[in-house]
């Protein structure tokens, strides 16, 4: 290979990956705006977090700068109430 058809391949693989990457950061904020729906929708966080492949703690984070409050999920029993203050 001459130093020609390796910059040649160099700039189509440049190009291929810049257009590849602004497609997967359009489909990421995709994503993101479907879980933050899904939490308006009444989605827990958990089931969030499973269904889309983003963690907990990346899902809460999505919550929390929608302005979309905590919810406390249930792990099968009744929610404990808050002792009185």
């Amino acid at each position: 290979m001459t130093k020609d058809e390796a910059r040649q391949i160099l700039g189509t693989a440049k190009t291929k990956y810049r257009r590849t990457e602004d497609a997967h950061k359009k489909a990421r904020d995709e994503l993101q705006e479907a879980v933050v729906e899904a939490l308006r929708a009444g989605v827990g966080p958990s089931e969030a977090a499973r269904l889309s492949g983003f963690t907990d703690a990346y899902v809460r984070k999505l919550a929390r700068g929608a302005g979309i409050p905590p919810i406390r999920e249930s792990r099968g029993g009744p929610v404990p109430k808050k002792a009185a203050e």
